[in-house]
């Protein structure tokens, strides 16, 4: 599955989130991560059975398109909320006080 962002990028943005209090982007990651574990295990369901490969590849198809929706989408809300890019560091107007965890 083609993706923008990698998975230490995805866990980089919601550690940020917790650290900041500041959740939507944290919220879209977190399902960007969902997605590709339900595109996992569809792949494995079509190498393993025959009896349900349409239902299968159905849901592999549309967790795909789902995927690039919310990275488009991620991007997006990165870009308007003025994070750095390159390294996706939350801008200080919305860091909030940290949380002691």
């Amino acid at each position: 599955m083609k993706s923008q962002f990698t998975d230490t990028q995805l866990s980089h943005i919601l550690d940020q989130s917790l650290i900041y209090q500041c959740a939507c982007p944290a919220q879209v990651a977190k399902h960007i991560i969902g997605l590709r574990d339900l595109f996992a295990y569809q792949q494995g369901c079509l190498n393993q059975t025959d009896t349900d490969v349409a239902v299968h590849q159905r849901i592999a198809t549309d967790a795909q398109r789902a995927h690039a929706a919310l990275e488009e989408c991620l991007h997006a809300v990165l870009v308007l909320e003025q994070w750095d890019m390159p390294t996706l560091r939350m801008p200080a107007s919305l860091q909030k006080s940290p949380r002691i965890i």
